[in-house]
């Protein structure tokens, strides 16, 4: 099944100003990664975010999210949210934003410039 185009469009609206962003394609649909590390992405309709342990717990108690679960094993630290818990872009940035947050306490897996 191909991936939400729409919503990978509108994910990369958003972080476009991030820096040290990048995308790949990954599981059938997009994945975007902050310093190397992989924070969210886009599988079938469903916008992924790499919450963590404690940041995905939170996050299940929210209308539209569930564990990720592509493979039959739920990923730890890791959420699906519907499409619709992202009908705006107020909601897409909330949630990018708490995944930006997870990444950026992870070590760079990016060298450093120079």
């Amino acid at each position: 099944m191909a991936y939400d185009v729409e919503v990978d469009s509108r994910i990369r609206r958003v972080i476009k100003t991030w820096g040290n962003s990048s995308s790949k394609k990954m599981f059938g649909g997009t994945c975007h990664l902050l310093n190397g590390n992989m924070f969210c992405g886009v599988y079938r309709e469903f916008l992924i975010l790499r919450l963590g342990e404690k940041g995905s717990a939170e996050a299940l108690m929210n209308p539209f999210v569930k564990p990720m679960d592509i493979t039959g094993k739920p990923m730890k630290g890791w959420v699906m949210v519907e499409k619709q818990g992202i009908e705006n872009d107020e909601e897409l940035s909330a949630w990018l934003e708490k995944a930006r947050a997870f990444a950026m306490s992870l070590p760079s897996k990016t060298p450093p410039e120079g």
